[in-house]
């Protein structure tokens, strides 16, 4: 974007060679009337000196105001008023440096001639700095808008990963309490599980993204603290592709979709239950899929904080400004989650 400096100063040098070639073309039209050389050249200089100031002028005012819709009326008069003071400046400095009949008489008769050429040059010249101008202030205006919309977006993602921490909480917390007197020495491992996987989590805090092998090494970490939970119910399958590992994801992103896996593959059922993940990449998208177990006749009575995929698909669509990277659907009794996250 051209900042307010730069194009100030592409107006003066566009004033400034505009107003060289005037002096050059008007210096031989008026010798070629007949004017010396010396007279023509201090009509021409003073004439087009004068001329540029209050161009420049007319075109530096819109740079603090321009008239909106209807009003371009303004500008026309502001460009007819300054002519006139250029033309009276003009003829009374002309008048007292050349004092050459013949020049005086042809000065006078082509005020009008010189009035209509001044309006139409500070008239273009006023075009030209609306235009410039307009457009840098619609370039401001983008790069305000477009950063208060990242603000807005990095406080909503903010939100979504602080959120993350007490949803999480909850839950094991829960499951800690109800091991607590049943099996202490479980509910003691699962707090040194939990308390490992938040390190983990807080050690990438500021990090949007992190590659699928940190991603990975933290759902381990929550696994885990599920099996200790579940006991040989839970069982997990996570298939990788070797070239996978090091592509970029957000963090935290497959906590949430393994957690409802498992709420929704084991709440229903005592038999042991597949968690299977898999993750491959294809093209310039990695495709990353959770795959569980569900009894369609029941599955639609679990009730939940509507936080898990929900926040997922937003925090995609905040990331990537996509709203079909997440998908899920049913395949008989299994229920698959697929994520896409662009590489």
């Amino acid at each position: 974007m051209t900042s307010p400096k730069t194009t100030n100063r592409n107006l003066i040098l566009i004033n400034i060679a505009l107003s060289a070639m005037f002096i050059i073309v008007q210096a031989f039209l008026l010798i070629w009337f007949g004017i010396t050389s010396k007279t023509a050249v201090i009509d021409s200089v003073v004439s087009n000196i004068l001329l540029a100031a209050i161009s420049y002028s007319a075109g530096n005012v819109l740079r603090y105001y321009r008239p909106g819709k209807n009003r371009y009326l303004y500008i026309f008069i502001w460009d007819l008023a300054i002519s006139g003071v250029w033309l009276i400046a003009i003829n009374w400095i002309l008048s007292s440096l050349v004092t050459d009949a013949a020049y005086l008489a042809l000065l006078s008769k082509s005020l009008p001639v010189r009035y209509f050429v001044a309006f139409l040059i500070t008239g273009w010249f006023s075009m030209i700095s609306w235009v410039i101008y307009s457009n840098e202030e619609q370039q401001q205006n983008e790069k305000r808008k477009t950063e208060a919309e990242k603000l807005t977006r990095e406080a909503e993602l903010f939100k979504l990963r602080k959120q993350l921490h007490p949803h999480f909480l909850f839950n094991s917390l829960n499951s800690i309490s109800s091991l607590t007197i049943s099996r202490p020495e479980e509910a003691r491992l699962m707090v040194q599980q939990l308390a490992d996987f938040l390190r983990g989590t807080l050690k990438n805090e500021e990090e949007l993204q992190v590659t699928l092998e940190e991603e990975l090494r933290l759902l381990q970490l929550y696994l885990d603290i599920e099996k200790v939970r579940f006991g040989h119910r839970l069982d997990t399958l996570i298939d990788k592709d070797a070239a996978c590992l090091s592509a970029k994801i957000p963090q935290l992103l497959l906590q949430p979709i393994v957690e409802n896996a498992i709420k929704f593959g084991l709440y229903d059922t005592t038999e042991k239950v597949l968690i299977k993940i898999t993750a491959k990449k294809e093209n310039h998208l990695l495709f990353i899929s959770v795959q569980n177990p569900f009894d369609p006749s029941t599955s639609s009575s679990q009730k939940g904080t509507g936080f898990g995929l929900s926040s997922i698909s937003r925090r995609l669509y905040l990331l990537y400004g996509r709203n079909d990277l997440l998908e899920t659907k049913a395949d008989g009794n299994l229920f698959i989650t697929t994520v896409k996250i662009p590489q």
